[in-house]
């Protein structure tokens, strides 16, 4: 079975990775599942949340991204990100400058967070041809005092904040170009990259989590909006009714879907954050996040048949919420 680029699918997750996760340990009380993007350890009183992820596709602002997107997998329990492990992996021949930068990047970001960098590991690695760097986060809050990705529950409304594709709309401005230049202004692309600067959710979740009603948060990361509200209803076991002309879609990233001919909602979404929560505190929710100067929209809900997922498209025609294979990142960066 030769594997797509990006995340392995799911059920190779479930029927080779989660069967081998060595000893059990009492501290674990949140641990691997599909759709769940970190753990809980319980120490006493406390609960230790830990987030790991790899930044791979991105090389312009590689550290910062690595800070950036490992805070927001702990924010979307609720938690304020507070410390950081990294392991930069170089290609061969690097020279020290890379270092520098890569550094550099990693501790503006960390400072903008509150986030200390506490240790990692950094090497030339044999073969590699970009770098990649690995981050791992964590977060401490009063033991239970957290959500998950697994939380959401039928009739919940799903809020979403930003924009489908923004990370993915940084990256391929930045990394693409040249050959973006040829359909799009220099001040449309030079806006495309700035896309970076909302990639962070840790003000969006903790925003929220500050509202009674939320019963799960999850950012769309690698397979975009699509893929991440699948992630949340394959965690939670419900189904889920979307509405494709309530996601927003900016100029910026529709022009280079277009471009690319990938579809937006399935393109790498750090940045957005995808929110469950009841009904009656839906509004009270998207209004509090306005008012921190952060868009939010209700995009759907949440149901009870969890083998029924669906996208009502801007037609009204509705059709099965597709689930991506792999991030149309990786599509256009083939192109």
């Amino acid at each position: 079975m030769k594997l797509p680029p990006g995340k392995i699918p799911v059920d190779l997750l479930k029927e080779v990775v989660f069967k081998n996760l060595g000893a059990d340990r009492k501290e674990v009380t949140v641990g691997p599942a599909a759709g769940i993007d970190g753990a809980v350890l319980d120490l006493g009183d406390t609960s230790l949340v830990v987030s790991m992820d790899p930044i791979t596709g991105a090389v312009e602002r590689i550290g910062w991204l690595a800070v950036n997107v490992n805070a927001n997998d702990v924010a979307t329990f609720g938690v304020e990100p507070a410390f950081l492990f990294s392991c930069m992996l170089l290609p061969e021949n690097a020279e020290r400058k890379l270092v520098e930068t890569i550094s550099a990047q990693m501790n503006a970001a960390a400072k903008d967070l509150g986030i200390a960098i506490v240790g990692g590991h950094c090497e030339s690695t044999p073969g590699l041809t970009n770098p990649i760097v690995v981050g791992c986060t964590m977060g401490l809050i009063e033991k239970g005092r957290y959500v998950t990705a697994g939380g959401a529950k039928p009739r919940d409304k799903l809020i979403l904040t930003k924009s489908a594709g923004i990370e993915g709309t940084a990256i391929l401005a930045t990394d693409r170009e040249q050959a973006l230049k040829k359909t799009m202004s220099a001040k449309m692309l030079q806006a495309a990259k700035n896309f970076y600067s909302q990639i962070s959710v840790v003000k969006d979740a903790l925003t929220a989590c500050k509202t009674d009603g939320v019963h799960a948060m999850h950012d769309p990361t690698e397979g975009g909006i699509a893929g991440g509200i699948h992630e949340m209803a394959d965690a939670s076991n419900v189904g889920a009714k979307i509405f494709e002309e309530a996601i927003p879609v900016q100029p910026e990233t529709a022009k280079i879907c277009s471009y690319f001919q990938i579809d937006p909602l399935q393109l790498i979404s750090s940045g957005a954050l995808l929110i469950s929560a009841e009904a009656k505190s839906a509004n009270e929710i998207v209004r509090n996040l306005k008012l921190k100067r952060i868009q939010a929209s209700v995009i759907g809900e949440f149901t009870e048949n969890v083998d029924q997922r669906v996208l009502i498209q801007k037609d009204k025609v509705p059709k099965a919420l597709p689930r991506p294979l792999s991030d149309h990142l990786w599509t256009a960066l083939r192109r």
